[in-house]
């Protein structure tokens, strides 16, 4: 695959996926009116979050394509990702999206929304485990299980992980 086609593509996985997942479904489940018991602590507290994620959704996003690949499991990268935000977690753009729909559910104060972002992750594990594990697994072998070894799934490292140079 072309840079330009996993850029192309990229954009629109992101477009479909967390953009819907983030961003249309909390919408509907919101309207994205705070509730009267909002404060501005909160409401700034839930900013960072929506805008870190949003950060890290777009980095991650923007590395895979500049692999040559996609998020989206029908055209991956050739080559294992293991830089910027991978470095520290092996699923940056779920841990993204998650911060994003908990970040919505403080600003406006939304019980459903942190109910949906508990299904979100929940469905994002398994999914994980039965799905995407087991094809990096297939796929790029003893580099992923070394990965693995080092990076934890869901809670980042502190330091970034530095892949072993070929001996």
């Amino acid at each position: 695959m072309s840079r330009n086609d996993a850029l192309i593509g990229s954009a629109a996985f992101f477009i479909i996926a967390p953009c819907t997942v983030a961003g249309l479904i909390p919408w509907l489940i919101t309207h994205w009116r705070q509730g009267d018991d909002a404060s501005t602590t909160l409401t700034i507290t839930g900013a960072i979050l929506v805008l870190a994620g949003a950060a890290m959704l777009i980095d991650s996003f923007i590395r895979l394509a500049v692999a040559d690949g996609t998020p989206a499991p029908l055209a991956p990268t050739k080559h294992l990702v293991v830089t910027g935000l991978y470095r520290f977690v092996r699923n940056p753009m779920y841990v993204a999206v998650t911060a994003i729909i908990f970040g919505q559910a403080i600003i406006f104060a939304s019980a459903a929304l942190i109910a949906y972002g508990i299904t979100i992750w929940f469905a994002f594990h398994f999914f994980i485990l039965g799905r995407e594990e087991p094809r990096l697994q297939r796929d790029y072998g003893e580099e992923y299980a070394t990965y693995c070894a080092n990076v934890r799934r869901w809670i980042p490292r502190l330091t970034p992980w530095r892949r072993p140079k070929p001996e």
